[in-house]
């Protein structure tokens, strides 16, 4: 799999769940993930899609899955997903004693691990644990609801991984969620995030596809200036 520059990730959480296959392949051949928000009513305080209705999908687009966990327990959940075909599979520090216990599992079991930071955690004490994940993702909004509106104050965490990344030399995606739109994704690119999760700017869009493009043209100006 070739990997882009910028990743634009789509997710479904704001698409029609009555038509959630025609909504994926609305954007397939434009987004380079689909962002997957698997909610528990636990952790955040809003039920939505689960292990099943993966596994569907899975047969139904070949775009790679960017799982979100907003679940307790991840340690139990987690490696499902990865079995059932995601590519990536983020869950949440506040959420799991071991991080590193887990992201082992997850690559073992064959995908990308990655590891979410929520609106009030500290990133410092996490950055030393980076080397052992492949993606970032930093909440730009409180994880739980779509539609909230973008915190720019919370890209000092996306400048401080990156610093981090960069120094290290690490091979790290670094994830934004939360708000992204065309008024906010040029922030969040300059800011040092290359992966982009965007729910409302897309599927509220006329044309899905169209606004995906938009979107990465949008990120890939500002990061060619950052």
């Amino acid at each position: 799999m070739t990997v882009p520059p910028l990743i634009v990730a789509p997710s479904i959480l704001a698409a029609d769940f009555a038509r959630l296959a025609e909504e994926v392949r609305a954007v397939e051949d434009a987004a380079d993930w689909l962002h997957v928000d698997v909610m528990d009513n636990h952790f955040v305080p809003n039920l939505t899609i689960g292990l099943p209705v993966v596994q569907s999908l899975r047969a139904a687009t070949r775009l790679p899955f960017d799982v979100h966990l907003m679940i307790d327990d991840p340690r139990r959940w987690a490696p499902g997903y990865a079995d059932a075909g995601a590519y990536n599979v983020t869950f949440h520090a506040e959420a799991c004693d071991d991080p590193v216990a887990l992201a082992k599992d997850l690559r073992a079991a064959g995908a990308k691990a990655g590891l979410a930071i929520d609106r009030d955690t500290p990133i410092e004490p996490y950055l030393d644990l980076l080397p052992s994940f492949d993606t970032l993702l930093v909440m730009t909004i409180k994880a739980g609801f779509g539609g909230q509106r973008f915190i720019p104050q919370l890209l000092d965490k996306v400048r401080a991984a990156r610093r981090h990344a960069d120094a290290g030399h690490l091979e790290l995606r670094i994830e934004v969620d939360g708000g992204i739109a065309a008024d906010t994704i040029a922030q969040a690119a300059e800011a040092g995030a290359d992966a982009f999760v965007a729910g409302t700017a897309v599927y509220g869009a006329d044309d899905p596809a169209e606004a995906v493009r938009k979107l990465r043209a949008l990120a890939e100006r500002a990061a060619g200036g950052a």
